[in-house]
């Protein structure tokens, strides 16, 4: 009697062990969370100006899911964003996860190229952008970064979220 209990009591911890049980590698693995919601990305020439938020997880190399809404704030008629006008956009969601990118918040020839890496407090993301209309089909593809600290502590205020071509914004952000 007490093999046959303790056959049965085995096969049940075997069984929830192989289907994931407490131990599934997602959990073990330590994702990284994160939450935005950046009002006004601005900077790079001609008046572009996105507002966005959003928010997901990532563990390096390549896991990312992630998402949030978008908005052109103004008309952008070069660039990444070319042909967004005031007041598209939906949503953004990731096409990869980048584990580092180099920038500039304003575009100008003087300005020092800067750089971001993929860690516990800022993620770097290649994504797809999407306008009303456009269906599953991308508008806009463009590096962003998001970080819980300034990615130019050079310029005045804090800039914690960048648009490639579009330039830099102050966010409400928040990592795990």
């Amino acid at each position: 009697m007490k093999r046959h209990r303790f056959a049965a009591v085995m096969a049940i911890v075997v069984g929830f062990t192989l289907v994931g049980g407490m131990g599934s590698p997602a959990s073990a693995s330590g994702n990284e969370a994160f939450g935005f919601n950046a009002p006004l990305v601005s900077g790079f020439p001609g008046g572009r100006s996105v507002e966005m938020t959003g928010g997901g997880a990532y563990d390096l190399p390549d896991f990312v899911h992630s998402g949030g809404s978008f908005r052109c704030l103004s008309d952008i008629t070069d660039g990444k964003f070319n042909g967004c006008l005031t007041g598209q956009g939906v949503r953004w969601d990731p096409v990869a996860l980048l584990s580092s990118t180099t920038f500039k918040c304003t575009g100008a020839a003087g300005e020092a190229l800067k750089a971001a890496e993929t860690g516990d407090k800022t993620v770097v993301l290649l994504s797809d952008f999407y306008r009303q209309g456009d269906g599953v089909d991308e508008s806009f593809t463009a590096q962003m970064i998001v970080s819980e600290t300034d990615l130019d502590p050079v310029a005045d205020g804090i800039q914690n979220v960048w648009i490639q071509q579009v330039g830099c914004g102050t966010a409400i952000v928040n990592f795990n």
